[in-house]
C-alpha cells in the first residue's frame, strides 16, 4: 500500500522494538503496533491480530517514539539555508573574503552564520572587513549566536558608532539577529516548512522554539494555515512576559484548536557564551585576568522574573552556561519555587551537580556542543575547576536530561544528539572526556517529549508519536548512530514523513 504524508496508520507492522522497549515475550521478533484514535492500542507479534484499516509494513525496521529536539531557534534555524555558512573560515582574513565573494540579497544585505573566531589566528577588524565586502553592508553571526561582526557599511545602517573591531557581543548581537530574522511571514512560514519536513525524516515529532520574539502570535498563524509537521512547545522573553501574564497564557495552553503549538517556559538569557567569552565562570579566561565573563541579567533580577513567571503559572527556562550563572540559576529555581529547566549547563560546580535533581531543575543540554568546542573547552576553560559538559555526572545524580541542538548552533539532528552523548567523539578523533558519556538508552530517552524523566518505552495507551528508524539506537556504534535513516514519522498515528 502506497502511503503519503497526513495519511493515518491503523498498524504498523512487521516492526522491531528497540532493546529499550523490549519485553517478554517479544524479544527481537518482528511485531505489529495496532494504533487507534491516536494512541497505540495493541502491541503483539506479527500477523497475532487482524490488521483492519491502513497498514504500513516497517519491514523489520526499529520502533522507536518520536524524537524530541528541546532547544531550538526555528526562524534563525530555517533561514540558516539562505546565509552563507563560515564554519569552513580559517582566520578572520579567510571569512572576510568568503563574504566579499557572498552574493547580495534583495534587501542590499550579505549575512553570513557560522563562524567560530576563537580558534583564528588573527582577530576580527572593520579594516579586513570593509577591505574585502565594501559598500555592501555585511553581517557575519557567530556560531554560537552570542556575537556578530559588521563591516562600516553595517554599523551604519543599524545606528551603531563605525568602530572598534565591528564585533558586537551579547544584546547589541540578539537585537541584530532579531532585525535580521524580520522577513514578511509568508517568506519565513515556507523556510520553516522546510525545516520542520527535514526534521520530520530524522524522526523528530517535536521541538522547544526560542525564537527571540512573541511566539504565540508566529504559530498560531502557521498553525491556521495548516502547518502540522511538528508540535511545538515556545518559549517567553522577559521583554514580553508581562503581555503573557495579561493574556492568561500558562505553560502548556494550546494556541491552535488542536492542541499542537503550546505555551513553554519563560526564557531567560542569564549569560554570555564560551564562544564569545562571556559565559559567567568563577576563574578568569586564559590572557585576561579580569574577565570571568557577564551575568546578562543580575541574580536579584533574575529571581524576579522566575518569581512573576511562576506566580503566573509559567515554567522558567534559564539560559546559563558558566559554573558562576548555574549557580545564580539555581538558586533562583530554589528561591521562586520555578519549575522548569537550565538550557546548556555546560560548565557546572561539583557541588552543584546533585541541585538539578534535588530542585526538581531539568538540563536542557546540547551533545553536540561538547563536540564542537572541545578544543575551546580545553584551551579557554583550561582553568576552570567545574566540570564541563558534565552528561553522566547529571544522569548519575539523578538529574532529568533532556537533549537538543540549539539549531542553528548545531544541526537539528537527534542522532547526532545521541551520538555524541554515547560516544563522545566524532570525525574519528579519540573520545573526549569519555567518563562523561551517558549509556545509549538514556540517550535516547533524552531525546523524547519528557526527557529521561519519561523513559523511552512504548506503551499501550501511549500517544501514537513514533518513527521506524534504520537501526537500533541501543546497538549503534557512533557512526552508524549518525547515519540512521528514519523510514516513517507518525504523530498520533498520522504521517508527517514517508521515505
Amino acid at each position: 500500500m502506497t502511503h503519503a504524508v497526513g495519511d493515518h496508520v491503523a498498524v504498523i507492522a512487521n516492526a522491531r522494538l528497540s532493546g529499550a522497549q523490549r519485553t517478554d515475550p517479544f524479544g527481537d521478533e518482528l511485531v505489529d503496533v495496532h494504533l487507534r484514535a491516536g494512541a497505540i492500542a495493541d502491541i503483539a507479534p506479527a500477523g497475532a491480530l487482524p490488521r483492519t484499516g491502513a497498514v504500513l509494513d516497517a519491514e523489520g525496521g526499529v520502533l522507536v517514539p518520536g524524537l524530541w529536539d528541546h532547544h531550538v531557534h526555528a526562524v534563525q534555524w530555517a533561514l540558516a539555508a539562505q546565509r552563507v555558512p563560515l564554519g569552513h573560515a580559517e582566520s578572520a582574513a579567510h571569512a572576510a573574503r568568503v563574504m566579499g565573494d557572498a552574493p547580495v540579497l534583495d534587501d542590499g544585505r550579505r549575512i553570513g552564520t557560522g563562524f567560530r573566531h576563537l580558534l583564528w589566528p588573527d582577530a576580527p577588524s572593520l579594516e579586513v572587513l570593509d577591505a574585502a565586502t565594501g559598500d555592501a553592508p555585511t553581517y557575519l553571526i557567530n556560531a554560537d549566536v552570542h556575537s556578530v561582526w559588521l563591516n562600516s557599511a553595517a554599523l551604519r545602517r543599524e545606528g551603531h558608532p563605525v568602530s572598534g573591531s565591528g564585533l558586537l557581543r551579547e544584546e547589541p548581537a540578539f537585537e541584530i539577529s532579531r532585525r535580521l530574522n524580520l522577513v514578511p511571514a509568508d517568506v519565513v512560514d515556507r523556510a520553516i516548512a522546510r525545516m520542520a519536513a527535514d526534521a520530520a525524516s530524522r524522526g523528530v515529532v517535536g521541538i522547544v522554539d526560542f525564537d527571540m520574539a512573541w511566539n504565540a502570535e508566529a504559530w498560531a498563524r502557521r498553525a491556521a494555515g495548516g502547518f502540522d509537521l511538528l508540535r511545538v512547545r515556545f518559549g517567553v522573553y522577559p521583554a514580553d512576559l508581562q503581555r503573557a501574564i495579561d493574556l492568561g497564557l500558562e505553560t502548556g495552553d494550546a494556541v491552535d484548536p488542536g492542541g499542537m503549538f503550546r505555551v513553554g517556559s519563560l526564557k531567560v538569557i542569564s549569560d554570555g557564551s564560551l564562544g564569545t567569552r562571556t559565559a559567567a565562570c568563577s576563574h578568569a579566561y586564559p590572557g585576561d585576568p579580569y574577565n570571568h565573563g557577564m551575568l546578562t541579567v543580575p541574580p536579584d533580577e533574575l529571581l524576579s522574573l522566575m518569581t512573576r513567571a511562576t506566580g503566573a503559572g509559567l515554567s522558567c527556562a534559564i539560559h546559563a552556561i558558566g559554573d558562576v550563572a548555574n549557580t545564580h540559576a539555581l538558586d533562583a529555581f530554589a528561591l521562586s519555587g520555578a519549575t522548569g529547566t537550565i538550557e546548556h549547563a555546560q560548565l557546572v560546580a561539583h557541588a552543584d551537580v546533585p541541585r538539578f535533581a534535588a530542585l526538581g531543575v531539568g538540563a536542557s543540554v546540547q551533545p553536540e556542543h561538547a563536540m564542537d568546542d572541545r578544543d575551546l573547552t580545553d584551551s579557554v576553560w583550561a582553568n576552570q575547576t567545574a566540570q564541563p559538559y558534565p552528561l553522566r555526572a547529571l544522569a548519575d545524580a539523578g538529574a532529568t536530561l533532556l537533549f537538543g541542538s540549539d539549531a542553528p548552533v548545531s544541526p537539528l539532528d537527534p542522532w547526532a544528539a545521541m551520538a555524541a552523548a554515547v560516544h563522545r567523539t566524532r570525525d574519528g578523533r579519540a573520545p573526549w572526556q569519555p567518563g562523561q558519556a551517558v549509556d545509549a538508552a538514556t540517550a535516547l530517552a533524552a531525546s523524547t517529549a519528557d526527557g529521561t524523566a519519561g523513559g523511552s518505552s512504548l506503551r499501550i495507551g501511549g500517544v501514537a508519536d513514533l518513527a521506524v528508524a534504520s537501526h537500533d539506537p541501543l546497538s549503534a556504534d557512533e557512526a552508524t548512530m549518525r547515519g540512521t535513516r528514519v523510514a516513517a514519522t507518525l504523530i498520533a498515528g498520522r504521517l508527517t514523513h514517508i521515505g
